[in-house]
This record gives C-alpha cells, structure tokens and sequence, in this order.
C-alpha cells in the first residue's frame, strides 16, 4: 500500500471520526473499514485509538456536562469485560481473520439495528438489555471500534434531551476507549511508529467536528441513519466477498 493511500484512508477516517462524534453518531461501521483499505490487519485499531480519544476529549469538553451517569454506570462494568473478551480474541486471529471478522461484525450490527427498529422501544429501557448492551458494546468497539451504532440504538431509548445524549456517549466512548490504550498496547497493535501514523488524521479530524457540530441541530436522524447502513452493508460486502 503506498504513503499518498495510506494518508488518505487515514484523513478522511479522521473526518468521519470527528464528525461522528461531534453528529448523532453511528459512523463506527465506516471508520475502520477505510483504514483497513490501508492497514488490514488489527493494527489499524491502534491508528484509531488516538483519534478516538481526541475526539472523545472535544466531545467530554463540549458536551459532558449533559451526561447522564446513572446510564453511564449502569453500562461501563460489563462494558469493560466485554473489552477483554475482544482483546483475547484480537490477539489470536492474523489479519485475513479480522477482515472476516469485521465483516461479519459489520452484517451482524446491521441485522441488529434493523430488529430493533421494529421492536417497541421498551425492549432497550429493560435492565437486561442495559446489561447485554453494556457487554457488546465493550465487545465490538474492542474488536472493531463500531460501538458507536449500538450505543446510539440504546441511548436514543432512554428519553434522553439531544444534549446529554452526546454527553452521555461522550463520557462512555472517553472511558471505554482509555481502558483499550494499555490492551492495544500490551498486544502489540499499538506502540509509537502506528500513534504516529495517526497524526495524519488530525486535520481531517478537526474539520469533521466542526462540521458535525455546526449540523448537529438541522440533521434528519432517520434519513441520516439509513444513509450510515447503506454505506456500511457496501463495506461489508468488500470484505467478505473480497478481503
């Protein structure tokens, strides 16, 4: 893979991170498909992390005062398990497993978020489903940084104001996504030549915020939403039927 597609797989992954973040969300299932364009293997998490948490850092800034703990709390502490059941994982699989993987992963959230869509909402105002959700966010954004569509799907439920729901996922993806820096690193997918490689995407990242920012209020979420699966189901389908 040469420099020029390499830069800008990362570039416009930091626009999209920074616009996702700084939007409705739910963008995950794109950001990790582009690096992989570049990087196909599990490093390309390591790429990511820093600009996940430069984000996460703008957003808690911008947002975090709104957060709803008690939704934050209830979620983290099988969140966390489910970041070491992704992290064992990553560690035993070579890069032609995660591309499967991802693809598949990115299939299996879709379906998801289509059940949903045609469930009552009460089904995600339910303890257990605080508790599954808490478990597989931690998995997926572990093992492909798309936590984001699913904790969308739960928070959107929770009768939460505009504002505190970007708190709240701020606050949540700004403590999940610590936890994964010393993981990524023990497991060699992160170290100081791949956090480098990330600063490529820091201009694309601000531009991203700014803009996710400024539509934040004129957004059509459902429009919006279909839009976002539309693009993923297209990435899935490359990676499982092309690698």
């Amino acid at each position: 893979m040469d420099f020029d597609t390499a830069f800008f797989c990362i570039l416009a992954a930091g626009f999209i991170t920074g616009f996702s973040k700084f939007s409705i969300g739910g963008m995950g299932l794109l950001i990790l498909p582009i690096i992989a364009i570049a990087y196909p293997g599990p490093e390309a998490l390591g790429i990511l992390i820093p600009m996940y948490i430069a984000t996460d850092i703008l957003a808690v800034k911008s947002y975090g005062r709104h957060a709803s703990w008690p939704i934050v709390l209830r979620l983290l502490p099988l969140a966390l398990i489910g970041i070491g059941l992704g992290i064992w994982l990553l560690s035993s699989i070579n890069p032609e497993q995660f591309t499967l993987l991802l693809g598949v992963m990115i299939v299996l959230i879709l379906a998801l978020g289509l059940w949903l869509d045609y469930r009552p909402s009460a089904v995600m105002r339910h303890p257990a489903a605080t508790q599954a959700m808490g478990l597989l966010s931690g998995f997926v954004t572990m093992t492909a940084n798309a936590a984001g569509p699913l904790l969308s799907l739960y928070l959107m439920e929770q009768r939460l104001s505009k504002e505190a729901y970007v708190g709240t996922r701020a606050w949540a993806f700004m403590i999940l996504n610590s936890a994964k820096v010393p993981l990524l690193i023990a497991a060699g997918f992160l170290n100081e030549d791949i956090a480098l490689r990330s600063l490529a995407g820091l201009p694309g990242l601000l531009v991203g915020s700014w803009v996710g920012y400024w539509l934040l209020r004129k957004l059509n979420i459902n429009q919006f939403k279909w839009l976002i699966r539309g693009m993923a189901a297209i990435a899935a389908v490359k990676m499982l039927a092309f690698g």
